[in-house]
C-alpha cells in the first residue's frame, strides 16, 4: 500500500471557461515569459535598453519551438512514421515533445538574426537570458506532469509519482518522477549561473556555457534514469551522448573563452550606449552653462560693490 506519492491529474487540459489550455502549452508559456522577464533585468543590469530582450526573444522562441519538435521527431521518428503510426502526429507539440537540444541550437539561431538586427552580440545576450532559461526549463518540466510521460523506474519513495494512465504503453504504478528531478536540478543551475556570473563577471558567453555544462552534468543522471523508449548507443540513451558531448564543448568553450577574451563586455548595445553618451554630454553642457552663468553673476556683483566703495569716502587710520 502506497502511504503517499505525487498524484497525477486526471486529464492535461485545463479551461478558461470555455477556452481550453492543455497543461503542457501552459507550462511551456509561462517558462517563456519567466525567461524573458528575468533576461530583461539582467539585460538592463549590463547596460541595455529595457524591451531589447523581448524583441529578439521574437525571433528566438518560434525557432527554439521548431528546433525541439525537429530534434524529438527525428529521435524519436519510430513514434510517428512506425507501423500503425499517424504522421499527422508530429505536428501536436500540444500532446508533449519537445527536445532542449534543437531548441536551445535553433533558438540561438534565431537569436542570432535578432541580435544582429540590433547591432547586440549574441554572447552577451545568452549571458543575460542564461538563469532565464534554465528557470523556464524548471517550469516547462512540470507539462510532462500534466501528460504523465517521462518518468523513471518503478519506486515505492514517498515523492513518487504515481501514473493512472495507460496509453502508449504505459503501466499503472508510481515511479520516479524524473520531471520533478529535473525541474529542481534547473533551478539549481539557474542560482549556479546567478552566482558565478556575481563572483567571476563572466562576459563573451561563459554565464551560458556555464548553465549548459551544469545543465549537462544533471540531465545525463537524469537521462539515465528514464524508462521510455529511446534509441541506444553502446548501451546509452541517446540524450545520455548528447548531453556528455555537449558538456564537453561547453567546459572546452569556458576554458578557451577565458584565455582568448577575458573579463566582461563594456558596452552590450550599442544603442543604449549612445544615448547615455548623449544625455551625459546635454548634462555636462548644462552644468557648464550654469557655471559659466554663475561666474558672470558673481563678477557683476562684484563690479557693483567695487564701484559703491570708490564712491563712499573712507576712513583712515589717522582718524
Amino acid at each position: 500500500m502506497d502511504l503517499a506519492y505525487i498524484p497525477s491529474p486526471s486529464h492535461g487540459v485545463l479551461y478558461l471557461g470555455p477556452v481550453p489550455l492543455r497543461g503542457y502549452a501552459f507550462c511551456i508559456i509561462i517558462g517563456v515569459f519567466v525567461a524573458v522577464w528575468y533576461g530583461n533585468r539582467r539585460w538592463v543590469a549590463r547596460g541595455g535598453r529595457s524591451g531589447t530582450v523581448a524583441d529578439i526573444a521574437v525571433w528566438a522562441v518560434p525557432f527554439g519551438l521548431v528546433g525541439g519538435r525537429l530534434y524529438h521527431v527525428i529521435t524519436d521518428y519510430q513514434l510517428y512514421f512506425g507501423e500503425g503510426r499517424d504522421w499527422v502526429d508530429a505536428f501536436k507539440i500540444w500532446e508533449g515533445g519537445l527536445g532542449i537540444w534543437g531548441a536551445i541550437a535553433l533558438g540561438a539561431v534565431g537569436a542570432w538574426i535578432g541580435c544582429r538586427r540590433r547591432g547586440i552580440p549574441l554572447p552577451a545576450y545568452a549571458d543575460a537570458l542564461a538563469p532565464g532559461i534554465a528557470l523556464a526549463q524548471a517550469i516547462g518540466r512540470w507539462g510532462n506532469w500534466f501528460n504523465q510521460e517521462l518518468y523513471g523506474r518503478a519506486t515505492d519513495l514517498p515523492w513518487a509519482v504515481k501514473i493512472t494512465s495507460v496509453d502508449g504503453g504505459r503501466v499503472p504504478g508510481t515511479y520516479h518522477p524524473t520531471f520533478l528531478y529535473e525541474s529542481l536540478w534547473c533551478v539549481g543551475v539557474a542560482l549556479l549561473v546567478i552566482w558565478a556570473d556575481r563572483r567571476f563577471k563572466l562576459g563573451h558567453g561563459r554565464a551560458f556555457a556555464l548553465y549548459v555544462a551544469a545543465y549537462c552534468a544533471g540531465r545525463a543522471w537524469i537521462e539515465y534514469m528514464r524508462v521510455d523508449e529511446a534509441h541506444h548507443i553502446l548501451g546509452l540513451r541517446l540524450n545520455v551522448w548528447t548531453a556528455i558531448i555537449v558538456f564537453v564543448l561547453a567546459v572546452a568553450y569556458i576554458v578557451v573563452s577565458a584565455r582568448l577574451r577575458p573579463g566582461r563586455e563594456e558596452i552590450v548595445e550599442p544603442a543604449a550606449a549612445e544615448d547615455d553618451g548623449i544625455t551625459g554630454s546635454a548634462d555636462a553642457d548644462a552644468d557648464a552653462d550654469s557655471a559659466d552663468a554663475g561666474s558672470t553673476d558673481t563678477a557683476a556683483a562684484g563690479a557693483g560693490s567695487g564701484k559703491g566703495l570708490r564712491k563712499s569716502p573712507g576712513k583712515t587710520g589717522k582718524d
